[in-house]
Formats: C-alpha cells, structure tokens, sequence
C-alpha cells in the first residue's frame, strides 16, 4: 500500500444483498482498500434478513482490507434504509429484519393513515405518508402477527444502527435514517410520542439520535474488529443520505438513480411535506433535507423487454408511434400499484430496437414526472441532472434522459457513493468539515458532462396521453391466475 497523504477513514455500506467497505485517504479522497462480502435475504410473501449476517459481513469486507482498516482513524456506516431490527435484552435479533421491500405491512399502512389523521396529517408530523417500506408499518404488523416477538424485544433499530451500535456499545442513529421510521417528526427533529403510543412502542427502546457532526462513540475492542480501540465513530445515515453526502450534492442539484427501481432526489433547504405520498420528506445527513421520489420499474423492467425480444439492453432504433409504459411491477409514480406493461401503436413495421426505446422512454417518462415533484420551485431546471447507479453507464439509459429531459446528464466516475458518503462523514469528524465539502474536496462528483439536446416534447405528449387513456386499465388490479 502507497503511503497516504492524510488519516485514513472507513466508509461502510451495508446494502440488502452484502456489505461494501471502503477505507480511503481523508486528504485525498484516494481509496486505498475494499472489501465485499454477501448476505441473504428470504424469498417468498416476506423480506427479510438476519442482522448476525451483516455484522459477520462487516468483519469479513474489513479483513479483506488488510492493514489499511487497522490504521484507520474513524468509520462510519451508511445502510439499507427502513428495516426493523428487535433486539432482545441481550442485544440479540429477536427475529430476522423485516426489510424495506417487505410489503406484508400494506394493510397496516392503510389503517395507520386513517387512524391518525389522513395523508395530509402524516406528511405534515413526519414528513412522509407511510407505505409498507416505512418502519412504522413494520411494527404494526409485528405487533399484529407475531405478538411474542414483540413481548421479548428491549430494542428497536435500523439496519445501520444494528452495525454502529455493534462498534461502539451505544444505541444512536441519525436523522437522515430516523425520517424514513414513521415515528420521527421532521417539524421538531424528535421522536413523535402520539404516533408511538398509538403503536404501542416505548420510546424507551429507540436509539439516541445523533446530531450531524456529532461523534456517536468509538469502537470498543471486541469480535476481532481490525480497527484499533479508540477509533472514532460517526452517526453513519441511510443509503440515500449517504450517496448524497458521497455526490457533495448542494440545494438544488438533481440525481437520478438508475437500479432494479430508480429513485430521484434533491437537498432542499425547505422541510417537504407531500400529501400525495409521491414524495417522501426524508432528512438529509447534515441538517437539510432530502425529498425523494422512487419509481419501481427502472433498469430491470427495461433488461427484462430487452430479454423478451432477445435484444441486448443497448439495440435500440429510433421510431415514433410505439409506447410501452414497463410497469411490470406495478408503479408508484405515477401511483398504480396494480398496473401491469401496456404497449399501443404496434405496427407491422414496428421493430424491436424500437419497442425497446419504447421501454427506456416509458421508464424515463416516469422518472422525470418524479423529478418535477421533488425540485423546489426556484432549482435551475437547466442544471445537469446527476446520472448514477447501475444504468447510469448505458448508453441507451444516458441519451434516452438526455431526450425526455432537453437538460445536460453529467455521469460521476466515482462508484460506490454510500461507502463514499459514509467515508466523507468519518473524515468530517476528523477535520471539522462539512461531509459534503469534503466530498467536493474529493471530486466525487466529477466525471463526463453530456451537453443538453432538444427536449423530445413530441414523445413525451405520446406518452402522457397514453397513460391519461389507459388508467382505468392501469388502476384495475389484475388477476395472474
């Protein structure tokens, strides 16, 4: 290993399928090591994953860092957001997590919107009109379903807050990750007593949440972690936090996130409160705020058109008239959960290079109706928008949001932006910076800038109308049997 130019730092990302480390050069931004190691999650009706899995994970991604982890001077965790964890008074997982793709807690949401006060109500206290991802939803439907395991947990946490509690011996977290929970108020930045009593949660079993900046403690020596005992621990934040502080990102500025699902988001100086539900009013890592958009149907919707039509993902071909909206798994935005794919305008000289653009403009159409509601009025709308995640190196994926947006794409060379964002925060303990400065310092962000084409209003008006005729077949839940 090269000599280091500053005091090394560890940057974790603790995701649902494995756990990404990355130890980098707090002067520099340089990643000197990595490791990776996988865990499961269970298949069927549920979603869920053994915390011992994550932890055992961290231990091995760090040792395949090598002497680089040992000499690093502070860590911090970013991680898959919304997931339960119940602990009992052991500190041992009650059950397995209940995950943030887990959708049993459905009816639950619906009945916790109306209990207490509506969606209007909701977006106002937490920012955010829970759906089955949110925590709160979880909860309910453990108390519901599995009533013993709720009798025997002493602690409730985030999947991030399992990790650093794990490091440390003390239960924190942070507000980035505790505004995707449900119980926490962005009007006051506290734990909502109303909404925890009317669960039947004590407040007594949540963590301490830290404040941006704030050490949540240090690593204490046991498990034969590589780090030396003392090595300072940062609140760590949820995924999308994370990528934010790893992106720099500044008020304003838009990312797009192209993955199995996309998500679209902005930092806002302005708390959101959507009573749509469209736009989920999450708390930024650093004391803005981070209003976030998803769509469900992004790169795997369009590789699995590719597939259908034994094309790869990037044969596409110009031609007007086709439309494919590729809600193949539904969509949220727009708000059709039980839609299903619907192609209009086949011809007999329709090719498939064609339908396949077609898919990329159905989900990119989705993905800039999302961005709309995220952006605060007064954003420069001709800023380049921030291409990242899996799809973001496609060729197809980068001209199609070129097309549909008329805006400049700008696609950071940078990977692994949580890890990143999460490393920023660690060296922002160190040096009293603001992560996001430390990660522009880095140059995360840097990377080719795709100049802005005509905005293709011709397809877009297509597409929109498509959609404005088929919603009462969008909206009507389908029967696969």
């Amino acid at each position: 290993m090269s000599a280091a130019e500053g005091p090394l730092v560890v940057g974790v990302d603790t995701s649902t399928q494995s756990t990404k480390v990355l130890v980098v050069d707090a002067s520099t931004g340089r990643v000197v090591a990595s490791g990776q190691a996988p865990h499961t999650v269970s298949t069927g009706a549920g979603r869920e994953s053994d915390p011992r899995q994550w932890w055992d994970a961290l231990r091995e991604a760090l040792h395949q860092c090598g002497d680089a982890a040992r000499e690093a001077a502070a860590v911090s965790i970013g991680g898959q957001q919304h997931g339960l964890v119940t602990l009992d008074a052991q500190g041992d997982p009650v059950r397995p997590a209940l995950l943030w793709n887990d959708v049993r807690s459905a009816p639950q949401a619906r009945r916790l919107i109306d209990e207490l006060g509506g969606t209007k109500a909701w977006a106002e206290r937490t920012g955010t009109v829970p759906g089955p991802s949110i925590t709160v939803t979880k909860w309910a439907w453990l108390a519901e379903n599995e009533p013993d395991a709720v009798r025997a947990t002493a602690a409730v946490r985030l999947p991030h807050d399992y990790l650093t509690e794990r490091l440390t011996g003390e239960a924190t977290t942070d507000r980035g990750d505790a505004s995707g929970t449900g119980w926490w108020a962005s009007g006051t930045e506290a734990y909502d007593d109303e909404v925890l009593a009317h669960i039947g949660l004590d407040p007594a079993l949540l963590p301490r949440v830290v404040r941006p900046g704030e050490v949540a403690g240090t690593v204490h020596a046991r498990d034969e972690l590589p780090f030396s005992k003392g090595t300072l621990v940062a609140a760590g934040t949820g995924d999308n936090a994370a990528a934010a502080l790893g992106l720099g990102l500044r008020p304003g500025t838009a990312v797009l996130s192209l993955g199995t699902s996309a998500t679209v988001y902005a930092v806002s100086t302005r708390r959101p409160a959507d009573p749509t539900g469209t736009v989920a009013g999450f708390a930024d890592a650093r004391g803005d705020w981070l209003p976030l958009a998803c769509t469900l149907n992004c790169t795997l919707a369009v590789d699995r058109v590719a597939a259908l039509l034994g094309l790869d993902r990037e044969a596409v071909e110009p031609g007007a008239g086709v439309t494919l909206l590729p809600y193949l798994d539904g969509e949220r935005t727009p708000d059709l959960p039980h839609a299903s794919g619907l192609l209009h305008g086949l011809r007999h000289d329709t090719t498939g290079g064609q339908l396949l653009q077609a898919a990329y403009d159905g989900a990119v159409h989705s993905l800039l109706g999302a961005l709309d509601l995220v952006l605060d009025a007064d954003a420069d709308r001709s800023a380049p928008l921030l291409l990242i995640g899996g799809g973001a190196r496609g060729t197809a994926w980068q001209q199609t949001v070129r097309r549909l947006s008329g805006r400049p794409v700008q696609v950071p060379e940078a990977r692994e932006l949580v890890a990143l964002g999460a490393a920023a925060q660690a060296a922002g303990l160190l040096t009293g910076e603001d992560p996001a400065a430390v990660a522009r310092r880095w140059g995360t962000a840097h990377g080719p800038v795709l100049d802005a084409v005509e905005r293709d209003e011709r397809t877009l008006a297509r597409i929109a109308g498509v959609l404005s005729d088929a919603a009462p077949l969008l909206e009507r839940e389908s029967n696969r049997n």
